[in-house]
Protein backbone atom coordinates (compact mmCIF):
# COMPACT_ATOMS: atom_id res chain seq x y z
CA UNK A 1 0.00 0.00 0.00
CA UNK A 2 1.43 3.35 -1.05
CA UNK A 3 1.52 6.40 1.17
CA UNK A 4 0.88 9.62 -0.73
CA UNK A 5 1.09 13.23 0.39
CA UNK A 6 -2.19 15.12 0.07
CA UNK A 7 -1.55 18.76 0.95
CA UNK A 8 0.82 17.77 3.74
CA UNK A 9 -1.28 14.84 5.05
CA UNK A 10 -0.08 11.30 4.36
CA UNK A 11 -2.81 8.83 3.27
CA UNK A 12 -2.89 5.15 2.33
CA UNK A 13 -3.67 4.60 -1.35
CA UNK A 14 -3.78 1.38 -3.37
CA UNK A 15 -2.70 1.55 -7.01
CA UNK A 16 -3.16 -0.76 -9.97
CA UNK A 17 0.59 -1.26 -10.04
CA UNK A 18 0.72 -2.86 -6.60
CA UNK A 19 -2.65 -4.64 -6.83
CA UNK A 20 -2.83 -5.79 -10.43
CA UNK A 21 -5.85 -7.10 -12.31
CA UNK A 22 -4.14 -10.50 -12.43
CA UNK A 23 -3.93 -10.48 -8.63
CA UNK A 24 -7.59 -9.47 -8.42
CA UNK A 25 -8.60 -12.37 -10.65
CA UNK A 26 -6.61 -14.75 -8.47
CA UNK A 27 -8.34 -13.52 -5.30
CA UNK A 28 -11.79 -13.85 -6.92
CA UNK A 29 -11.26 -17.04 -8.95
CA UNK A 30 -13.40 -19.25 -6.69
CA UNK A 31 -16.14 -16.68 -6.09
CA UNK A 32 -19.55 -16.38 -7.67
CA UNK A 33 -20.11 -12.64 -7.55
CA UNK A 34 -23.82 -11.82 -7.40
CA UNK A 35 -24.60 -8.22 -8.33
CA UNK A 36 -27.90 -7.49 -6.59
CA UNK A 37 -29.63 -4.54 -8.21
CA UNK A 38 -29.20 -3.36 -11.79
CA UNK A 39 -30.03 0.32 -11.38
CA UNK A 40 -27.48 3.11 -10.87
CA UNK A 41 -24.22 1.29 -10.07
CA UNK A 42 -25.18 -2.27 -11.03
CA UNK A 43 -24.72 -2.18 -14.82
CA UNK A 44 -21.31 -0.52 -14.80
CA UNK A 45 -19.85 -2.67 -12.04
CA UNK A 46 -21.34 -5.94 -13.32
CA UNK A 47 -20.26 -5.43 -16.94
CA UNK A 48 -16.75 -4.34 -15.96
CA UNK A 49 -16.36 -7.38 -13.73
CA UNK A 50 -17.59 -9.65 -16.51
CA UNK A 51 -15.22 -8.10 -19.06
CA UNK A 52 -12.35 -8.52 -16.58
CA UNK A 53 -12.96 -12.27 -16.38
CA UNK A 54 -14.76 -12.49 -13.02
CA UNK A 55 -17.59 -15.01 -12.60
CA UNK A 56 -20.63 -12.72 -12.29
CA UNK A 57 -24.39 -13.20 -12.07
CA UNK A 58 -27.06 -10.52 -11.68
CA UNK A 59 -30.03 -10.48 -9.31
CA UNK A 60 -32.92 -8.20 -10.21
CA UNK A 61 -36.69 -8.23 -9.76
CA UNK A 62 -38.30 -9.62 -12.90
CA UNK A 63 -40.70 -7.43 -14.84
CA UNK A 64 -38.87 -4.18 -14.06
CA UNK A 65 -37.12 -1.79 -16.44
CA UNK A 66 -33.84 -2.81 -14.82
CA UNK A 67 -34.53 -6.48 -15.65
CA UNK A 68 -35.16 -5.51 -19.27
CA UNK A 69 -31.96 -3.47 -19.31
CA UNK A 70 -30.00 -6.44 -17.96
CA UNK A 71 -31.37 -8.61 -20.77
CA UNK A 72 -30.47 -5.93 -23.31
CA UNK A 73 -26.94 -5.81 -21.88
CA UNK A 74 -26.46 -9.49 -22.58
CA UNK A 75 -27.30 -11.18 -19.27
CA UNK A 76 -29.21 -14.41 -19.87
CA UNK A 77 -32.24 -15.43 -17.80
CA UNK A 78 -31.60 -18.48 -15.59
CA UNK A 79 -27.93 -18.54 -16.64
CA UNK A 80 -26.48 -15.20 -15.54
CA UNK A 81 -29.68 -13.28 -14.66
CA UNK A 82 -31.93 -14.38 -11.80
CA UNK A 83 -34.57 -13.14 -9.40
CA UNK A 84 -32.98 -11.49 -6.35
CA UNK A 85 -33.41 -14.38 -3.93
CA UNK A 86 -32.05 -16.96 -6.37
CA UNK A 87 -28.98 -14.82 -7.06
CA UNK A 88 -28.42 -14.37 -3.30
CA UNK A 89 -28.57 -18.14 -2.87
CA UNK A 90 -26.16 -18.85 -5.73
CA UNK A 91 -23.67 -16.10 -4.95
CA UNK A 92 -20.70 -16.47 -2.60
CA UNK A 93 -19.98 -12.74 -2.71
CA UNK A 94 -23.12 -10.58 -2.69
CA UNK A 95 -22.74 -7.07 -4.08
CA UNK A 96 -25.65 -5.12 -2.59
CA UNK A 97 -26.16 -2.37 -5.18
CA UNK A 98 -29.84 -1.78 -4.56
CA UNK A 99 -30.97 1.73 -3.69
CA UNK A 100 -30.86 2.61 0.01
CA UNK A 101 -34.63 2.12 0.18
CA UNK A 102 -34.40 -1.11 -1.82
CA UNK A 103 -31.76 -2.48 0.55
CA UNK A 104 -34.14 -2.06 3.48
CA UNK A 105 -36.95 -3.86 1.65
CA UNK A 106 -34.75 -6.73 0.46
CA UNK A 107 -32.62 -7.17 3.59
CA UNK A 108 -34.43 -10.10 5.19
CA UNK A 109 -34.34 -12.01 1.89
CA UNK A 110 -30.63 -11.33 1.46
CA UNK A 111 -29.73 -11.96 5.09
CA UNK A 112 -30.97 -15.56 5.15
CA UNK A 113 -28.55 -16.40 2.33
CA UNK A 114 -25.55 -14.78 4.02
CA UNK A 115 -24.23 -18.05 5.38
CA UNK A 116 -20.87 -18.57 7.09
CA UNK A 117 -17.92 -17.62 4.92
CA UNK A 118 -19.84 -15.57 2.37
CA UNK A 119 -19.06 -11.90 1.70
CA UNK A 120 -21.28 -8.82 1.61
CA UNK A 121 -20.27 -5.82 -0.50
CA UNK A 122 -21.69 -2.30 -0.67
CA UNK A 123 -20.91 0.82 -2.66
CA UNK A 124 -22.35 3.09 0.03
CA UNK A 125 -22.17 2.90 3.80
CA UNK A 126 -25.76 4.08 4.40
CA UNK A 127 -27.51 0.84 5.31
CA UNK A 128 -24.90 -0.43 7.76
CA UNK A 129 -23.99 2.93 9.31
CA UNK A 130 -27.61 3.83 10.04
CA UNK A 131 -28.53 0.25 11.00
CA UNK A 132 -30.79 1.40 13.83
CA UNK A 133 -33.05 2.95 11.19
CA UNK A 134 -32.53 0.49 8.33
CA UNK A 135 -32.37 -2.78 10.29
CA UNK A 136 -29.33 -3.85 8.21
CA UNK A 137 -27.07 -5.73 10.66
CA UNK A 138 -24.84 -8.27 8.86
CA UNK A 139 -24.25 -11.69 10.45
CA UNK A 140 -20.99 -11.87 12.39
CA UNK A 141 -19.54 -14.73 10.32
CA UNK A 142 -19.43 -12.94 6.94
CA UNK A 143 -16.96 -10.42 5.53
CA UNK A 144 -18.44 -6.95 5.01
CA UNK A 145 -16.71 -4.26 2.96
CA UNK A 146 -17.37 -1.52 0.43
CA UNK A 147 -15.94 0.02 -2.68
CA UNK A 148 -17.47 3.39 -3.54
CA UNK A 149 -16.65 4.75 -7.02
CA UNK A 150 -16.38 8.55 -7.02
CA UNK A 151 -18.89 8.95 -9.81
CA UNK A 152 -21.88 7.35 -11.49
CA UNK A 153 -22.05 3.80 -12.75
CA UNK A 154 -22.33 5.23 -16.26
CA UNK A 155 -19.03 7.09 -15.81
CA UNK A 156 -17.40 3.95 -14.40
CA UNK A 157 -18.40 1.99 -17.50
CA UNK A 158 -17.52 4.74 -19.98
CA UNK A 159 -14.04 5.25 -18.55
CA UNK A 160 -13.47 1.49 -18.41
CA UNK A 161 -14.27 1.16 -22.11
CA UNK A 162 -11.75 3.94 -22.81
CA UNK A 163 -9.09 2.02 -20.90
CA UNK A 164 -9.16 4.53 -18.05
CA UNK A 165 -10.50 4.33 -14.49
CA UNK A 166 -12.57 6.08 -11.84
CA UNK A 167 -11.08 6.58 -8.38
CA UNK A 168 -12.88 4.84 -5.52
CA UNK A 169 -12.96 4.70 -1.73
CA UNK A 170 -12.78 1.35 0.06
CA UNK A 171 -13.45 0.24 3.61
CA UNK A 172 -13.69 -2.94 5.66
CA UNK A 173 -16.51 -3.12 8.21
CA UNK A 174 -16.18 -6.75 9.27
CA UNK A 175 -13.29 -9.16 8.63
CA UNK A 176 -14.67 -12.61 9.53
CA UNK A 177 -12.34 -14.65 7.31
CA UNK A 178 -9.21 -12.53 7.54
CA UNK A 179 -9.45 -11.90 3.79
CA UNK A 180 -11.97 -9.06 3.67
CA UNK A 181 -9.47 -6.38 2.68
CA UNK A 182 -7.96 -8.33 -0.21
CA UNK A 183 -11.46 -9.12 -1.50
CA UNK A 184 -12.39 -5.43 -1.30
CA UNK A 185 -9.24 -4.41 -3.18
CA UNK A 186 -9.69 -7.15 -5.76
CA UNK A 187 -13.24 -6.02 -6.49
CA UNK A 188 -12.16 -2.38 -6.50
CA UNK A 189 -9.61 -3.10 -9.22
CA UNK A 190 -11.90 -5.47 -11.13
CA UNK A 191 -14.80 -3.00 -11.35
CA UNK A 192 -12.44 -0.49 -12.97
CA UNK A 193 -11.10 1.72 -10.19
CA UNK A 194 -7.98 3.75 -10.88
CA UNK A 195 -6.83 4.40 -7.33
CA UNK A 196 -8.39 3.11 -4.11
CA UNK A 197 -8.50 5.45 -1.11
CA UNK A 198 -8.86 4.01 2.39
CA UNK A 199 -11.82 5.14 4.51
CA UNK A 200 -14.50 3.76 6.87
CA UNK A 201 -18.19 3.02 6.33
CA UNK A 202 -19.10 5.97 8.55
CA UNK A 203 -16.79 8.48 6.88
CA UNK A 204 -17.87 7.37 3.42
CA UNK A 205 -21.55 7.93 4.12
CA UNK A 206 -21.04 11.16 6.06
CA UNK A 207 -18.96 12.70 3.28
CA UNK A 208 -21.24 11.34 0.56
CA UNK A 209 -24.48 12.65 2.06
CA UNK A 210 -22.85 16.01 2.76
CA UNK A 211 -21.39 16.21 -0.74
CA UNK A 212 -24.54 15.41 -2.67
CA UNK A 213 -26.61 17.82 -0.57
CA UNK A 214 -23.80 20.36 -0.78
CA UNK A 215 -21.40 21.22 -3.59
CA UNK A 216 -22.20 18.27 -5.86
CA UNK A 217 -25.89 19.01 -6.31
CA UNK A 218 -27.86 20.87 -3.63
CA UNK A 219 -25.57 23.84 -3.06
CA UNK A 220 -24.63 24.36 -6.70
CA UNK A 221 -28.28 24.16 -7.79
CA UNK A 222 -29.19 26.73 -5.13
CA UNK A 223 -26.31 29.05 -6.09
CA UNK A 224 -27.28 28.76 -9.77
CA UNK A 225 -30.83 29.81 -8.91
CA UNK A 226 -29.71 32.69 -6.70
CA UNK A 227 -27.36 34.28 -9.25
CA UNK A 228 -29.71 33.68 -12.18
CA UNK A 229 -32.65 35.28 -10.37
CA UNK A 230 -30.60 38.30 -9.29
CA UNK A 231 -29.42 38.90 -12.86
CA UNK A 232 -32.98 38.55 -14.19
CA UNK A 233 -34.34 40.91 -11.53
CA UNK A 234 -31.65 43.43 -12.50
CA UNK A 235 -32.81 43.45 -16.12
CA UNK A 236 -30.63 40.86 -17.84
CA UNK A 237 -32.14 38.55 -20.45
CA UNK A 238 -32.65 34.84 -19.72
CA UNK A 239 -29.89 33.81 -22.14
CA UNK A 240 -27.39 36.26 -20.67
CA UNK A 241 -28.22 35.27 -17.10
CA UNK A 242 -27.88 31.58 -17.96
CA UNK A 243 -24.64 31.99 -19.89
CA UNK A 244 -23.00 33.90 -17.04
CA UNK A 245 -24.34 31.53 -14.38
CA UNK A 246 -24.21 28.01 -15.84
CA UNK A 247 -22.91 27.79 -19.39
CA UNK A 248 -19.51 29.41 -18.91
CA UNK A 249 -18.92 27.50 -15.68
CA UNK A 250 -19.80 24.05 -17.02
CA UNK A 251 -18.50 24.35 -20.57
CA UNK A 252 -15.34 26.40 -20.08
CA UNK A 253 -14.17 26.82 -16.52
CA UNK A 254 -14.89 23.53 -14.72
CA UNK A 255 -13.09 21.36 -17.28
CA UNK A 256 -10.03 23.56 -16.78
CA UNK A 257 -10.38 23.42 -12.98
CA UNK A 258 -10.69 19.63 -13.18
CA UNK A 259 -7.52 19.42 -15.27
CA UNK A 260 -5.38 22.08 -13.61
CA UNK A 261 -6.90 23.14 -10.27
CA UNK A 262 -8.52 26.34 -8.99
CA UNK A 263 -5.12 27.90 -8.27
CA UNK A 264 -4.29 27.60 -11.98
CA UNK A 265 -7.65 29.13 -12.90
CA UNK A 266 -7.04 32.11 -10.64
CA UNK A 267 -3.58 32.59 -12.17
CA UNK A 268 -4.87 32.40 -15.75
CA UNK A 269 -7.95 34.61 -15.82
CA UNK A 270 -8.15 38.34 -16.46
CA UNK A 271 -6.82 40.64 -13.74
CA UNK A 272 -10.35 42.01 -13.28
CA UNK A 273 -11.81 38.53 -12.70
CA UNK A 274 -8.83 37.55 -10.59
CA UNK A 275 -9.11 40.51 -8.21
CA UNK A 276 -12.88 40.21 -7.84
CA UNK A 277 -12.82 36.45 -7.29
CA UNK A 278 -10.13 36.69 -4.63
CA UNK A 279 -12.01 39.46 -2.83
CA UNK A 280 -15.39 37.68 -2.88
CA UNK A 281 -14.21 34.11 -2.28
CA UNK A 282 -13.94 34.65 1.46
CA UNK A 283 -17.38 36.24 1.68
CA UNK A 284 -19.03 33.24 0.03
CA UNK A 285 -16.98 30.85 2.19
CA UNK A 286 -17.98 32.63 5.40
CA UNK A 287 -21.62 32.89 4.36
CA UNK A 288 -21.94 29.18 3.53
CA UNK A 289 -19.79 27.63 6.29
CA UNK A 290 -22.63 27.75 8.87
CA UNK A 291 -24.95 26.05 6.36
CA UNK A 292 -22.41 23.28 5.73
CA UNK A 293 -21.94 22.77 9.46
CA UNK A 294 -25.71 22.53 9.92
CA UNK A 295 -25.84 20.03 7.07
CA UNK A 296 -23.03 17.89 8.48
CA UNK A 297 -24.65 17.89 11.93
CA UNK A 298 -27.92 16.66 10.37
CA UNK A 299 -26.03 13.89 8.55
CA UNK A 300 -24.08 12.89 11.66
CA UNK A 301 -27.18 12.74 13.85
CA UNK A 302 -29.02 10.51 11.39
CA UNK A 303 -31.65 13.18 10.70
CA UNK A 304 -30.96 13.16 6.95
CA UNK A 305 -31.08 9.36 6.86
CA UNK A 306 -34.43 9.40 8.66
CA UNK A 307 -35.83 11.91 6.16
CA UNK A 308 -34.73 9.73 3.24
CA UNK A 309 -36.14 6.53 4.73
CA UNK A 310 -39.47 8.12 5.68
CA UNK A 311 -39.87 9.79 2.27
CA UNK A 312 -39.07 6.63 0.32
CA UNK A 313 -41.49 4.56 2.39
CA UNK A 314 -44.54 6.62 1.39
CA UNK A 315 -46.67 5.09 -1.38
CA UNK A 316 -46.95 8.42 -3.22
CA UNK A 317 -43.24 9.27 -2.98
CA UNK A 318 -42.50 8.71 -6.68
CA UNK A 319 -45.51 10.79 -7.72
CA UNK A 320 -44.48 13.71 -5.49
CA UNK A 321 -40.84 13.41 -6.57
CA UNK A 322 -41.83 13.58 -10.23
CA UNK A 323 -43.86 16.72 -9.50
CA UNK A 324 -40.84 18.37 -7.85
CA UNK A 325 -38.59 17.40 -10.74
CA UNK A 326 -41.16 18.66 -13.24
CA UNK A 327 -41.24 22.02 -11.47
CA UNK A 328 -37.43 22.20 -11.69
CA UNK A 329 -37.42 21.24 -15.35
CA UNK A 330 -40.11 23.76 -16.26
CA UNK A 331 -38.44 26.68 -14.47
CA UNK A 332 -37.26 29.55 -16.66
CA UNK A 333 -33.64 28.83 -15.66
CA UNK A 334 -33.57 25.25 -16.96
CA UNK A 335 -35.88 25.87 -19.90
CA UNK A 336 -33.38 28.53 -20.95
CA UNK A 337 -30.60 26.01 -20.42
CA UNK A 338 -32.32 23.52 -22.73
CA UNK A 339 -32.46 26.14 -25.46
CA UNK A 340 -28.85 27.28 -24.93
CA UNK A 341 -27.59 23.67 -25.16
CA UNK A 342 -29.21 23.37 -28.60
CA UNK A 343 -27.15 26.33 -29.78
CA UNK A 344 -23.75 24.91 -28.84
CA UNK A 345 -21.53 24.62 -31.94
CA UNK A 346 -21.32 21.04 -33.17
CA UNK A 347 -18.13 19.45 -34.46
CA UNK A 348 -18.53 18.28 -38.06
Amino acid sequence: MAQLNFGGVMENVVTREEFSLEKAREVLKNETVAVIGYGVQGPGQALNLKDNGVNVIVGQRKGTKSWDKALADGWVENETLFEVETACEKGTLLMNLLSDAGQIQAWETMKKHLTTGKSLYFSHGFGVTFHEKTGIVPPKDVDVFLVAPKGSGTSLRTLFLKGQGLNSSYAVYQNATGKAEEKALALGIAIGSGYLFETTFQKEVYSDLTGERGVLMGAIAGVFEAQYHVLRQRGHSPSEAFNETVEELTQSLMPLVAENGMDWMFANCSTTAQRGALDWKGKFRDATTPVFNELYDDVLSGKEAAIVIEANSKPDYREKLNAELEELQQSELWQTGMQVRKLRPQTK
